[in-house]
C-alpha cells in the first residue's frame, strides 16, 4: 500500500522530504552497517508485546471506530488492479469522513493507538493530517514517537525524513528525538551514523540522558565495538549525575556476555 492516499479526491499526502544539507555529509560518510550489529540487536529497550492504554486514558467511541475503519480499508483483499484502486478511494473516504470528523484529543488518540499497534503506514498518514490541523503546532514528541515506530519497523529512510522535517519547521531536535534516531540506526547496524548523530546531538547543546547512554552502551557493547562503548561510558560523567552508581545499575541489568573458549 503507498503511503500517500492515492484517490485523487484525497487531500493528506504525506509530505516527502530528505536530509538537510548540514547533515548529508553523515549520510555519504558513512555508507558501510557494522556486520556485528546485524545480528539481533535491539535498540530500544521497549521490544516485547504490545503495550496497554496509558493508565486514566481511554479511547473514545468515535476514536475507536476510526481505528477499526481505517484498519479494515487498509486490509480489504486486492484481487485486481481496479480493486486496488477502489481500496485506495476507500481508504480516503475515511479520511475524509470519520477522521475529518474527528476533534483534537481523539485525533491525538487514534496515532497513539495506531503506534501501539504498529500500523505505521496508517500512523504516517494520520501524522499528515494531524499537521495540516490549525491547531497543530510542531511538537518534537510527536516526531520522537514517529523516529521509534519507523527505526522499530527498520524504515531508516523515513526515520531521517521525520528529523530532517523538525528543523524546516524551526525546531530544534530535543534529547528524545536525538535518542530515536540514534536508536535507529543501530537497529539497522549502522555504528557510524548512531554515532555522528551522538556527535551532533552534543554540538547541538542537546544533553544526552539515562536513556541515551542506556541504548549506546549495551548495542555498542553487544556489537563489539568496546572502544566506542568506553568512551561513550566516560560521557557520562558529564552528563549523569551519579554515572557511577548508573553504570552499576547498567551493567547489573544487561550484563556482557562472555565469550567461552574451548579447549
Amino acid at each position: 500500500m503507498e503511503l500517500s492516499l492515492l484517490c485523487s479526491s484525497t487531500r493528506f499526502p504525506h509530505p516527502r522530504s530528505s536530509l538537510p544539507e548540514k547533515f548529508l555529509p553523515l549520510r555519504a560518510a558513512f555508507s558501510n552497517p557494522n556486520p556485528c550489529f546485524l545480528a539481533g540487536v535491539r535498540c530500544g529497550l521497549r521490544d516485547g508485546p504490545r503495550k496497554p492504554l496509558s493508565r486514566g486514558r481511554v479511547l473514545s467511541k468515535e476514536a475507536i471506530q476510526a481505528v477499526q475503519a481505517l484498519k479494515l480499508a487498509k486490509s480489504s483483499p486486492r484481487p485486481s488492479a481496479a480493486a486496488g484502486a477502489a481500496d485506495d478511494c476507500r481508504m480516503a473516504d475515511v479520511f475524509r469522513g470519520r477522521i475529518a470528523r474527528l476533534l483534537k484529543d481523539d485525533l491525538l488518540d487514534v496515532l497513539k493507538e495506531l503506534q501501539r499497534q504498529n500500523e505505521w503506514e496508517i500512523a504516517l498518514q494520520v501524522f499528515a493530517v494531524i499537521q495540516k490541523e490549525f491547531w497543530y503546532k510542531p511538537d518534537p514528541s510527536l516526531y520522537s514517537d514517529m523516529i521509534l515506530m519507523m527505526g522499530k519497523n527498520n524504515l531508516i529512510e523515513k526515520a531521517e525524513n521525520l528529523f530532517s522535517e523538525l528543523e524546516k519547521v524551526g525546531v530544534r531536535p530535543d534529547t528524545r528525538v536525538f535518542t530515536e534516531i540514534i536508536g535507529a540506526f543501530l537497529r539497522i547496524g549502522d555504528v557510524q551514523k548512531a554515532m555522528g548523530m551522538y556527535k551532533l546531538m552534543k554540538d547541538s547543546g542537546c544533553s544526552p540522558d539515562k536513556l541515551t547512554f542506556t541504548i549506546l552502551v549495551r548495542n555498542l557493547e553487544k556489537g563489539g565495538e568496546e572502544e566506542l562503548a568506553t568512551a561513550v561510558r566516560r560521557d557520562c560523567e558529564f552528563y549523569i549525575d551519579s554515572p557511577r552508581k548508573f553504570l552499576e545499575e547498567l551493567d547489573k541489568n544487561y550484563p556482557k556476555r562472555r565469550s567461552i573458549k574451548l579447549v
